[in-house]
Protein backbone atom coordinates (compact mmCIF):
# COMPACT_ATOMS: atom_id res chain seq x y z
CA UNK A 1 0.00 0.00 0.00
CA UNK A 2 1.27 3.56 -1.18
CA UNK A 3 0.99 6.35 1.63
CA UNK A 4 0.30 9.83 1.23
CA UNK A 5 3.15 12.05 0.38
CA UNK A 6 3.21 13.24 4.45
CA UNK A 7 5.36 15.62 6.39
CA UNK A 8 8.97 14.76 5.75
CA UNK A 9 9.84 14.99 9.16
CA UNK A 10 7.11 12.36 10.30
CA UNK A 11 6.85 8.79 9.84
CA UNK A 12 4.01 7.05 8.43
CA UNK A 13 1.28 7.17 11.33
CA UNK A 14 0.46 3.69 11.71
CA UNK A 15 3.73 3.04 12.86
CA UNK A 16 3.81 6.50 15.24
CA UNK A 17 0.81 4.46 16.55
CA UNK A 18 2.31 1.36 17.82
CA UNK A 19 5.33 3.83 19.48
CA UNK A 20 2.00 5.53 21.74
CA UNK A 21 -0.61 7.61 21.82
CA UNK A 22 -0.85 11.02 18.86
CA UNK A 23 -2.62 13.65 20.18
CA UNK A 24 -5.43 14.61 17.04
CA UNK A 25 -6.64 18.03 16.61
CA UNK A 26 -9.97 19.69 18.32
CA UNK A 27 -13.07 21.52 16.45
CA UNK A 28 -12.27 23.02 13.11
CA UNK A 29 -15.67 24.33 13.44
CA UNK A 30 -15.56 26.24 16.54
CA UNK A 31 -12.25 27.42 16.33
CA UNK A 32 -13.30 29.24 13.00
CA UNK A 33 -15.90 30.83 14.69
CA UNK A 34 -13.77 32.15 17.47
CA UNK A 35 -11.81 34.35 15.39
CA UNK A 36 -14.91 35.73 13.92
CA UNK A 37 -16.45 33.60 11.40
CA UNK A 38 -20.24 33.31 10.03
CA UNK A 39 -20.41 29.13 9.20
CA UNK A 40 -24.10 29.15 9.89
CA UNK A 41 -25.42 27.74 6.38
CA UNK A 42 -24.80 24.35 4.77
CA UNK A 43 -21.16 23.98 3.89
CA UNK A 44 -20.54 25.17 7.35
CA UNK A 45 -16.64 25.44 7.62
CA UNK A 46 -16.13 23.83 4.11
CA UNK A 47 -17.58 26.95 3.14
CA UNK A 48 -14.13 29.17 4.09
CA UNK A 49 -12.18 26.59 1.74
CA UNK A 50 -13.50 28.89 -1.18
CA UNK A 51 -13.87 32.49 0.60
CA UNK A 52 -11.57 32.67 3.47
CA UNK A 53 -8.60 29.56 3.03
CA UNK A 54 -6.43 31.55 5.09
CA UNK A 55 -8.78 31.51 8.06
CA UNK A 56 -8.66 27.41 7.30
CA UNK A 57 -5.10 27.62 7.21
CA UNK A 58 -5.09 29.88 10.76
CA UNK A 59 -7.46 27.22 12.36
CA UNK A 60 -5.08 24.30 11.96
CA UNK A 61 -1.99 26.33 13.11
CA UNK A 62 -3.64 27.28 16.36
CA UNK A 63 -3.67 23.29 16.80
CA UNK A 64 -0.39 22.31 15.74
CA UNK A 65 0.72 25.14 18.17
CA UNK A 66 -1.63 23.87 21.42
CA UNK A 67 0.17 20.47 20.97
CA UNK A 68 -1.79 18.18 18.29
CA UNK A 69 0.17 16.29 16.07
CA UNK A 70 -3.01 15.20 13.67
CA UNK A 71 -4.85 17.82 12.18
CA UNK A 72 -8.34 17.45 10.32
CA UNK A 73 -9.03 19.00 7.19
CA UNK A 74 -12.24 21.24 6.33
CA UNK A 75 -13.46 18.71 4.29
CA UNK A 76 -16.19 17.06 6.31
CA UNK A 77 -19.06 18.86 4.51
CA UNK A 78 -17.40 19.11 0.96
CA UNK A 79 -19.34 17.20 -1.07
CA UNK A 80 -19.49 17.54 -5.03
CA UNK A 81 -23.43 17.36 -4.29
CA UNK A 82 -23.38 20.53 -1.31
CA UNK A 83 -20.96 22.32 -3.73
CA UNK A 84 -23.47 22.38 -6.75
CA UNK A 85 -25.87 23.57 -4.51
CA UNK A 86 -23.94 26.71 -4.39
CA UNK A 87 -22.97 27.36 -8.14
CA UNK A 88 -19.83 25.25 -8.62
CA UNK A 89 -19.01 23.34 -11.20
CA UNK A 90 -17.78 19.39 -10.68
CA UNK A 91 -13.66 20.70 -11.98
CA UNK A 92 -14.32 23.66 -9.59
CA UNK A 93 -15.79 21.51 -6.32
CA UNK A 94 -13.40 18.42 -7.10
CA UNK A 95 -10.33 21.67 -6.70
CA UNK A 96 -11.82 23.02 -3.48
CA UNK A 97 -12.09 19.60 -1.84
CA UNK A 98 -8.72 18.68 -2.97
CA UNK A 99 -7.48 22.26 -1.59
CA UNK A 100 -8.59 21.23 2.00
CA UNK A 101 -5.29 18.92 2.00
CA UNK A 102 -3.36 21.34 0.94
CA UNK A 103 -4.65 24.44 3.76
CA UNK A 104 -4.02 21.76 5.94
CA UNK A 105 -0.48 20.67 4.59
CA UNK A 106 0.76 24.72 4.61
CA UNK A 107 -0.20 25.14 8.13
CA UNK A 108 2.66 22.04 9.07
CA UNK A 109 4.34 24.43 6.92
CA UNK A 110 4.31 27.28 9.25
CA UNK A 111 4.47 25.21 11.96
CA UNK A 112 7.58 23.92 11.09
CA UNK A 113 9.31 27.24 10.09
CA UNK A 114 8.17 28.64 13.71
CA UNK A 115 10.25 25.43 15.24
CA UNK A 116 8.22 22.35 15.52
CA UNK A 117 9.99 19.25 15.12
CA UNK A 118 7.62 16.69 16.34
CA UNK A 119 6.15 14.59 13.90
CA UNK A 120 2.83 15.68 12.06
CA UNK A 121 0.18 14.62 9.84
CA UNK A 122 -2.83 15.58 7.91
CA UNK A 123 -6.23 13.58 8.07
CA UNK A 124 -8.93 14.31 5.18
CA UNK A 125 -12.11 13.96 6.31
CA UNK A 126 -14.59 12.61 5.13
CA UNK A 127 -18.41 13.04 6.41
CA UNK A 128 -21.51 10.60 6.08
CA UNK A 129 -23.79 11.53 3.27
CA UNK A 130 -26.17 13.29 6.17
CA UNK A 131 -23.75 15.98 6.44
CA UNK A 132 -24.26 16.68 2.84
CA UNK A 133 -28.31 17.22 3.62
CA UNK A 134 -27.49 19.58 6.53
CA UNK A 135 -30.58 18.52 8.76
CA UNK A 136 -28.75 16.73 11.21
CA UNK A 137 -29.52 13.08 9.69
CA UNK A 138 -26.06 12.26 10.41
CA UNK A 139 -27.00 11.72 13.96
CA UNK A 140 -29.51 9.38 13.24
CA UNK A 141 -28.32 7.73 9.88
CA UNK A 142 -31.11 5.04 8.14
CA UNK A 143 -31.14 7.54 4.50
CA UNK A 144 -33.33 5.02 3.04
CA UNK A 145 -30.08 4.68 1.12
CA UNK A 146 -28.38 0.50 -0.07
CA UNK A 147 -25.21 0.22 0.63
CA UNK A 148 -24.22 0.29 -3.12
CA UNK A 149 -25.49 3.61 -3.01
CA UNK A 150 -23.99 5.43 -0.20
CA UNK A 151 -20.79 3.64 -1.96
CA UNK A 152 -21.59 5.41 -5.19
CA UNK A 153 -22.00 8.45 -3.16
CA UNK A 154 -19.00 8.54 -1.38
CA UNK A 155 -16.62 7.40 -3.67
CA UNK A 156 -15.57 10.50 -5.89
CA UNK A 157 -14.67 12.98 -2.99
CA UNK A 158 -13.03 9.28 -1.61
CA UNK A 159 -10.80 9.61 -5.06
CA UNK A 160 -10.36 13.51 -5.08
CA UNK A 161 -8.99 13.46 -1.23
CA UNK A 162 -6.39 10.75 -1.98
CA UNK A 163 -5.04 12.40 -4.97
CA UNK A 164 -4.44 15.14 -2.77
CA UNK A 165 -2.04 12.44 -0.60
CA UNK A 166 -3.22 12.95 3.09
CA UNK A 167 -1.65 11.05 5.68
CA UNK A 168 -5.01 9.41 6.16
CA UNK A 169 -8.61 9.68 5.61
CA UNK A 170 -10.83 9.92 8.60
CA UNK A 171 -14.01 8.60 7.40
CA UNK A 172 -15.60 10.07 10.13
CA UNK A 173 -19.15 10.79 12.14
CA UNK A 174 -20.26 7.74 10.71
CA UNK A 175 -24.22 6.91 12.13
CA UNK A 176 -24.50 3.59 11.28
CA UNK A 177 -23.42 0.02 9.92
CA UNK A 178 -24.28 0.48 6.03
CA UNK A 179 -22.73 3.92 5.81
CA UNK A 180 -19.44 1.81 7.24
CA UNK A 181 -19.94 -0.45 4.55
CA UNK A 182 -20.04 1.43 2.02
CA UNK A 183 -17.30 3.60 2.84
CA UNK A 184 -14.85 0.41 3.33
CA UNK A 185 -15.49 -0.19 0.20
CA UNK A 186 -15.13 2.85 -0.98
CA UNK A 187 -11.60 3.01 0.49
CA UNK A 188 -10.20 0.23 -1.31
CA UNK A 189 -7.56 0.63 -3.66
CA UNK A 190 -7.13 4.29 -2.49
CA UNK A 191 -3.57 3.86 -1.83
CA UNK A 192 -3.90 5.94 1.69
CA UNK A 193 -4.87 4.19 4.98
CA UNK A 194 -8.00 5.24 6.95
CA UNK A 195 -9.29 5.31 9.92
CA UNK A 196 -12.81 4.92 10.60
CA UNK A 197 -15.17 6.78 12.90
CA UNK A 198 -18.94 6.31 14.43
CA UNK A 199 -21.15 8.99 16.32
CA UNK A 200 -22.28 6.57 19.43
CA UNK A 201 -25.05 6.91 21.76
CA UNK A 202 -24.00 4.75 24.71
CA UNK A 203 -23.02 1.20 23.44
CA UNK A 204 -24.82 1.64 19.93
CA UNK A 205 -24.33 3.56 16.75
CA UNK A 206 -26.60 6.36 16.36
CA UNK A 207 -28.76 4.04 14.47
CA UNK A 208 -29.02 1.90 17.09
CA UNK A 209 -26.61 -1.28 16.52
CA UNK A 210 -24.51 -2.53 19.04
CA UNK A 211 -21.09 -1.39 18.53
CA UNK A 212 -19.40 -4.61 19.14
CA UNK A 213 -21.13 -5.01 15.27
CA UNK A 214 -19.99 -1.71 13.95
CA UNK A 215 -16.81 -2.21 14.92
CA UNK A 216 -16.35 -5.56 13.76
CA UNK A 217 -16.70 -4.35 10.07
CA UNK A 218 -13.47 -2.97 9.98
CA UNK A 219 -11.52 -5.76 11.89
CA UNK A 220 -10.33 -7.15 8.79
CA UNK A 221 -9.77 -4.21 6.43
CA UNK A 222 -6.47 -3.65 5.59
CA UNK A 223 -6.93 0.15 4.84
CA UNK A 224 -7.79 0.60 7.96
CA UNK A 225 -5.53 1.56 10.64
CA UNK A 226 -7.74 2.83 13.41
CA UNK A 227 -11.08 2.15 14.73
CA UNK A 228 -13.13 4.40 17.38
CA UNK A 229 -15.68 7.13 17.73
CA UNK A 230 -16.02 10.76 17.90
CA UNK A 231 -18.74 13.77 17.84
CA UNK A 232 -20.15 11.77 20.75
CA UNK A 233 -20.28 12.67 24.89
CA UNK A 234 -17.01 12.21 26.56
CA UNK A 235 -18.88 9.47 29.52
CA UNK A 236 -19.78 7.06 26.29
CA UNK A 237 -15.73 6.88 25.21
CA UNK A 238 -14.25 4.85 27.63
CA UNK A 239 -16.42 1.64 26.86
CA UNK A 240 -16.44 2.10 23.48
CA UNK A 241 -12.69 2.07 23.42
CA UNK A 242 -12.56 -0.69 25.34
CA UNK A 243 -14.81 -2.58 22.91
CA UNK A 244 -13.28 -1.34 19.59
CA UNK A 245 -9.66 -2.44 20.88
CA UNK A 246 -10.84 -5.97 22.00
CA UNK A 247 -13.35 -6.56 18.73
CA UNK A 248 -10.87 -5.58 15.93
CA UNK A 249 -7.11 -5.59 17.57
CA UNK A 250 -6.22 -2.26 16.12
CA UNK A 251 -5.25 1.14 17.57
CA UNK A 252 -8.50 3.29 18.64
CA UNK A 253 -9.19 6.53 17.73
CA UNK A 254 -11.49 8.86 20.10
CA UNK A 255 -12.48 12.14 20.07
CA UNK A 256 -15.88 13.09 21.19
CA UNK A 257 -17.52 16.57 22.19
CA UNK A 258 -16.87 18.78 24.99
CA UNK A 259 -19.74 17.28 26.76
CA UNK A 260 -22.24 20.51 25.95
CA UNK A 261 -25.48 19.41 24.18
CA UNK A 262 -26.49 20.91 20.88
CA UNK A 263 -30.46 22.83 21.11
CA UNK A 264 -31.53 22.36 17.39
CA UNK A 265 -34.47 24.50 18.61
CA UNK A 266 -32.59 27.13 19.50
CA UNK A 267 -29.34 26.62 17.54
CA UNK A 268 -27.29 26.98 20.53
CA UNK A 269 -25.00 25.28 22.72
CA UNK A 270 -26.19 24.20 26.43
CA UNK A 271 -24.76 22.62 29.68
CA UNK A 272 -20.92 22.62 30.50
CA UNK A 273 -18.10 20.93 29.35
CA UNK A 274 -17.66 17.09 31.10
CA UNK A 275 -14.45 16.07 28.83
CA UNK A 276 -11.20 15.68 31.80
CA UNK A 277 -7.56 14.67 32.00
CA UNK A 278 -8.34 11.89 34.03
CA UNK A 279 -10.80 10.94 31.07
CA UNK A 280 -8.17 11.19 28.58
CA UNK A 281 -5.50 8.52 30.71
CA UNK A 282 -8.61 6.18 31.17
CA UNK A 283 -9.55 6.06 27.43
CA UNK A 284 -4.78 5.49 26.76
CA UNK A 285 -4.80 2.64 29.19
CA UNK A 286 -8.32 0.91 27.31
CA UNK A 287 -6.35 1.00 24.25
CA UNK A 288 -6.96 4.46 22.34
CA UNK A 289 -3.97 5.77 20.49
CA UNK A 290 -5.51 8.79 18.77
CA UNK A 291 -6.85 11.15 21.13
CA UNK A 292 -8.49 14.35 20.31
CA UNK A 293 -11.58 16.49 20.69
CA UNK A 294 -14.29 17.50 18.27
CA UNK A 295 -17.35 19.87 18.88
CA UNK A 296 -17.00 22.47 20.70
CA UNK A 297 -13.43 21.16 22.19
CA UNK A 298 -10.59 23.97 21.17
CA UNK A 299 -7.00 24.87 21.32
CA UNK A 300 -7.28 25.16 25.13
CA UNK A 301 -8.34 21.66 26.00
CA UNK A 302 -5.89 20.17 22.78
CA UNK A 303 -3.29 21.75 24.84
CA UNK A 304 -4.52 19.93 27.93
CA UNK A 305 -5.08 16.39 26.40
CA UNK A 306 -1.13 16.81 25.07
CA UNK A 307 0.13 17.29 28.30
CA UNK A 308 -2.33 13.86 29.88
CA UNK A 309 -0.38 12.26 26.96
CA UNK A 310 3.06 13.02 27.25
CA UNK A 311 3.03 12.32 31.07
CA UNK A 312 3.87 8.45 30.72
Amino acid sequence: MTYGSGDAASPRLAQALAAGPVVLDGGLSNQLESAGHDLGDELWSARLLAERPEAVTEAHLAYVEAGADVVITASYQATFEGLARRGSRRAEAAALIASSVGLARRAVGRARAKGVTRPLWVAASAGPYGAMLADGSEYRGRYGLTVDELERFHRPRLEVLAAARPDVLALETVPDTDEARALLRAVRGLGVPAWLSYTADGPRTRAGQPLQEAFALAADADEVIAVGVNCCAPGDVEAAVATAARVTGKPVVAYPNSGEVWDARSRSWTGRPTLTPAQVDRWRTRGARLIGGCCRVGPATIKEIARVLAAE
